[in-house]
């Protein structure tokens, strides 16, 4: 069974506020680490890429490296003649301890909020949401320190949120920072996208996921690592969900039942169904998406003559000539946004799950005879 590790124990839950680790971005850290140590640090960065890749990891760390006494007041924490190298500090600094807990005063997350009618998340960030920053930043400063917001995700806001967040952008207090996390960063403002420094994360590779997962305690099974790499696309936060959540096993179906082309066992079809579709499942189901979804972009990849090494297991390669050689491309990306269309109104209207995995494997079927 993998286990979740803690940077530091706290009272609040664990998140990216609380991880001590990064891995795999190393060049966004020495990017943001030269901006600050230029003297004109960029007043608004959005950092984007798919989502659990670790971008409010990377916020958080670049949070408490600036809150920390040492590198808010010398700019570095190794003293003035030796540039850092790494934003990381010491689970007993004062600024870590704060963010960690959530408590620091200069530092503040926008994030989707409870709904206190219905006792839910709500589905986007509205602008009563934004409005908290707003009133950090209104407060003056002391001197050398920093209000940092960290708007988690800039996607998920609503218009009025986003014209909120727009007129702090457009007018920014001295040493504030905000640092925008988006998983979808076209879907954002472009009045808003323009006035923010761009920094892109990449996917990490297979080592670099498994030392993700090494530095909480997660114990990666073996001979996965470069499976488990392939199917979270190199996004931690999904190759924990895969592991946790039973997503190899529930990527064998996926695959098993791709490899009956012409013939699709419809009882397995039935049975995995049956295995995503229970109640109060949500989770399982969002993960078969994922994995269904993605076996077929990977086909598609495959077919256009861009992805020959998007394969997760062995074997792979073939079964991607053999679906590729049955049809055209154009067919192939059609039954793949049919099937996004037709799981995220499945999920948006509360629809029968299974009835929805049924038709997606009946489309691919139907493509192939």
């Amino acid at each position: 069974m993998a286990k979740r590790g803690a940077a530091i124990e706290l009272e609040k839950e664990d998140g990216p506020w609380s991880t001590s680790d990064l891995h795999g971005h190393e060049n966004a850290e020495a990017l943001l680490l030269r901006a600050h140590q230029s003297g004109r640090l960029p007043h608004a960065w959005m950092i984007s890429g798919p989502r659990g890749i670790g971008k409010a990891t990377l916020a958080y760390r670049f949070a408490r490296y600036l809150q920390a006494d040492a590198a808010a007041q010398s700019g570095g924490l190794f003293g003035d003649d030796v540039p850092p190298i790494s934003m990381a500090i010491s689970l007993d600094n004062p600024a870590f301890q704060q963010i960690a807990g959530q408590g620091h005063p200069g530092v503040v997350t926008v994030s989707r909020s409870m709904n206190e009618k219905t006792k839910k998340r709500r589905a986007e960030i509205v602008v009563d949401d934004v409005r908290k920053m707003q009133g950090m930043f209104a407060m003056t400063s002391a001197q050398d320190s920093w209000r940092i917001a960290i708007v988690d995700a800039a996607d998920e806001m609503t218009r009025q949120a986003a014209n909120a967040l727009l007129k702090l952008l457009e007018e920014p207090p001295a040493r504030s920072l905000l640092l925008l996390v988006a998983h979808a960063p076209g879907q954002v403002l472009t009045t808003i996208r323009s006035r923010c420094q761009h920094l892109k994360l990449r996917a990490l590779d297979a080592p670099d996921l498994a030392a993700v997962l090494a530095a909480r305690e997660i114990d990666m099974p073996a001979g996965q690592g470069d499976l488990i790499a392939v199917l979270s696309e190199g996004r931690p936060g999904h190759a924990i969900n895969l592991m946790e959540g039973g997503g190899v096993d529930l990527y064998h179906m996926v695959r098993d039942l791709m490899a009956g082309g012409r013939r699709i066992d419809m009882r397995g079809v039935h049975a995995l169904g049956d295995k995503v579709a229970k109640a109060g499942a949500d989770d399982v189901f969002r993960l078969f998406i994922e994995l269904f979804e993605g076996f077929l972009f990977r086909l598609i990849r495959y077919a256009s003559g861009a992805g020959e090494g998007d394969v997760a297991i062995p074997g792979e390669s073939e079964l991607f000539a053999a679906l590729a050689g049955a049809t055209a491309l154009d067919q192939w990306i059609e039954v793949w946004e049919n099937s996004r269309q037709l799981f995220n109104r499945t999920m948006a209207v509360n629809l029968d799950k299974k009835q929805a995995v049924i038709i997606a494997f009946n489309d691919v079927q139907k493509l192939l005879k």
